[in-house]
């Protein structure tokens, strides 16, 4: 165990954790910070996407040593202001049907807006590749992120 510190959703925070602890366990038994899911495990499906100095990270397989120093925003974070553009978007196209991985859908899609503020139907694609939806929702996905980036969801 180490005594870690790491800044989450704008916050310093400090937790005793092996520095090998993959971050989705930090943030979610540690810092009880739940709204990022467990998925595959094995940084596949998108489930557990959080924001790592801004560019979308699988979690599950990210040791906790790999984010110190860095600013790390989870789902809370996103919305801690009011409901980001891509949730208001998500809301609007009614997008998730069973919801498991919207937090990850939702953290990959604000980060692409961030990077690509009017992304083309390619640059979602590439953008998204990777964020496994089982409902297949993703035309839905698609709106959604189209509605944002119209509202400006950069923010």
């Amino acid at each position: 165990m180490a005594d870690i510190n790491l800044r989450v959703n704008g916050s310093e925070k400090k937790v005793s954790v092996s520095p090998e602890t993959p971050l989705l366990w930090v943030l979610r038994d540690s810092l009880e910070l739940t709204g990022t899911k467990f998925g595959c495990g094995a940084g596949l499906c998108g489930a557990c996407t959080v924001h790592v100095d801004g560019a979308a990270v699988r979690s599950c397989s990210t040791p906790v040593s790999q984010v110190v120093g860095k600013t790390v925003m989870t789902i809370e974070g996103l919305g801690a202001n009011g409901l980001h553009p891509v949730q208001q978007a998500w809301i609007a196209e009614e997008v998730p049907q069973c919801g498991y991985c919207q937090v990850g859908q939702i953290m990959a899609a604000a980060a692409l807006l961030a990077k690509t503020p009017n992304p083309t139907d390619d640059e979602i694609t590439r953008g998204m590749n990777g964020n496994i939806c089982r409902c297949g929702t993703y035309e839905r996905i698609r709106m959604a992120i189209h509605r944002a980036a119209n509202a400006g969801g950069a923010r």
